[in-house]
């Protein structure tokens, strides 16, 4: 894997261009300063999804329409019926914008909720975790992002590293100008009722980057499971192409 040198000192995108987004001298070193170093991604094998495993199914209290009768929060339901991995993007998904760049969001798969920086209500599938993925850690560079983290992060002792590295850091405007990185597809790479890993595929000036992000199901929605270093992503690595991935398209 090679990397990237960029004169400017920093390469803006909402992906890693925040010092805080990864915690670790390591890290900040090489995705701030150097900018992109190709890192071993974390892999392993797809686990069976809920259409083939029985213990991992709806459980049968689940509401009209697929949506899970458990601990969601007041005025959250989603239809929960599709487990299978996804191999297309959702249908009926559009772009909305918090900071610079736009996230994608689906009326069915969520965020279905919006309370500032908090956007929350996501169905309890695997589309679902991957909505979570991009619009949680989109928020991560911006004012407010304490509320993200404290109400969208695993509480562990890796949420704590990170918090404790994110607020060295200075916030990003919201209005900064938009930098050159678009989020172009995503895999998810393993799920089961109680966890998933999603990975995401960005390109930033004609090259192609990819990253997994981790989440666990807890008090009704998804939640991001960082790595013992407190960073969300597993690290960054330039790959050759878009294949392996779903497309979000345009």
């Amino acid at each position: 894997m090679g990397k990237r040198s960029d004169s400017s000192g920093e390469w803006e995108k909402p992906f890693w261009q925040q010092r805080g987004w990864i915690i670790s001298a390591g890290f900040l070193a090489a995705v701030v300063v150097l900018a992109v170093v190709a890192f071993a991604m974390r892999g392993g094998e797809s686990e069976p999804s809920a259409q083939n495993n029985p213990t991992s199914r709806p459980s049968p209290s689940a509401t009209e329409g697929g949506s899970q009768a458990d601990d969601r929060p007041a005025g959250c339901k989603t239809d929960d019926s599709d487990q299978e991995k996804p191999t297309k993007a959702p249908a009926d998904m559009r772009w909305k914008s918090y900071g610079t760049h736009p996230v994608p969001v689906s009326a069915k798969y969520g965020p279905t909720k919006f309370s500032g920086n908090v956007w929350s209500c996501y169905s309890h599938t695997p589309v679902g975790a991957v909505m979570a993925v991009h619009a949680i850690t989109d928020k991560l560079p911006y004012p407010g992002w304490r509320d993200v983290v404290a109400q969208q992060f695993v509480p562990s002792d890796a949420r704590d590293s990170y918090v404790e590295g994110r607020a060295k850091d200075k916030d990003r405007a919201r209005n900064a100008a938009q930098g050159g990185g678009v989020y172009v597809g995503f895999s998810v790479l393993t799920y089961s009722q109680e966890q998933a890993t999603v990975q995401l595929l960005t390109k930033v000036e004609g090259r192609y980057f990819s990253t997994s992000v981790s989440l666990k199901w807890m008090t009704g929605d998804w939640k991001i499971d960082p790595q013992p270093s407190g960073s969300p992503y597993s690290g960054f690595a330039e790959t050759s192409g878009t294949e392996g991935f779903v497309l979000w398209g345009k």
